[in-house]
């Protein structure tokens, strides 16, 4: 088979899947609202299982489930027979995956739970399949065909179940009103958690801040520019903020006026400064110093008193992006 042969056929493997996936998404109708509305309704976890490729699907959507805000266990439906269904309590639901609805391996674990009363969520393309009979919801993963030849192994069909699971998993965080800072706090050792849990206040400086009023001469600026990292910031007489001198500003005003050091700095400073709030995201801050090419941004409170200095290297040496 030439390259361009083996790459159209992924072409076509990838064009199958999606319209599969787009199907799917036309058929849903008021049983995905439903099956919503009963994992949100659990008071205990959210039990997902499958058998062989249904089963690799489950585990990811319960994985998924979980590092959402909706708590979820994967179990393995021959396990659960010999001890494992144990974690299986009257306050749970369960997600129950298979692409015929009737694996046999699957229907111990089905009679457990009816036993048990907990509500079962079908992803089945068996819609008259003996899981579909015994589900409280059913969702339609069916799909018109496989892209596998001769149906050899599920791909379409474990695709389908895949975005179905990640459907109700967002579905699910939305009602549940899951936030940026619910999710880092799941999240603490990756660097999507840093960043999301990064604040202005865990970076800024707030010692020795190069601070000047606006009567002083820009002699006395520059030597703070020099040993501060090329922003000072002038304040009145209470700590509030009235303008910000970086070091791009006096070379401008080194290359029109002689004399530049005995300039006041309140002729010099920019009076409508960017700042950054102690509370914010790192990376908004440092989304703001990209957008205007600025070093460092003056930290002020509510009152616009200055609390401190946030500089953007800072910022992204400690994973704000």
């Amino acid at each position: 088979m030439p390259p361009s042969d083996l790459v159209e056929r992924g072409r076509q493997v990838l064009r199958l899947e999606g319209d599969a996936v787009r199907a799917s998404a036309d058929r849903l109708g008021d049983g995905f609202g439903a099956a919503v509305r009963l994992l949100a309704a659990a008071k205990g976890h959210v039990i997902v299982s499958g058998v062989g490729k249904s089963g690799l699907i489950a585990r990811k959507i319960a994985a998924t489930l979980t590092s959402t805000g909706t708590a979820a266990t994967y179990l393995h439906p021959v396990d659960s027979l010999h001890g494992d269904l144990g974690i299986a309590s009257r306050d749970d639901a369960a997600v129950l995956l298979s692409k015929s609805g009737a694996s046999d391996e699957l229907f111990g674990l089905v009679e457990q739970l009816k036993r048990l009363g907990v509500p079962i969520v079908a992803l089945t393309g068996g819609l008259e399949s003996p899981l579909a009979r015994a589900a409280t919801v059913v969702l339609d993963a069916g799909v018109a065909e496989e892209a596998c030849p001769e149906t050899l192994a599920p791909t379409a069909s474990t695709t389908v179940a895949l975005a179905l699971g990640d459907a109700l998993a967002v579905t699910l965080l939305e009602l549940k009103g899951f936030t940026r800072d619910d999710f880092a706090a799941l999240h603490p050792g990756g660097a999507l958690g840093r960043r999301l849990l990064l604040r202005v206040r865990d970076v800024m400086l707030t010692d020795g801040l190069p601070l000047l009023g606006p009567d002083r001469p820009m002699r006395e600026c520059v030597v703070l520019l020099a040993k501060k990292r090329g922003t000072v910031a002038v304040t009145g007489a209470a700590g509030e903020l009235l303008g910000v001198v970086t070091a791009g500003d006096l070379t401008r005003l080194m290359e029109r006026t002689d004399g530049f050091l005995e300039v006041p700095v309140r002729d010099v400073m920019t009076r409508t400064p960017k700042t950054a709030d102690a509370e914010e995201l790192g990376s908004a801050a440092v989304e703001r110093m990209e957008r205007h090419g600025i070093m460092a941004l003056p930290v002020v409170d509510g009152g616009n008193r200055v609390t401190g200095v946030v500089h953007l290297h800072d910022l992204m040496r400690a994973g704000a992006v």
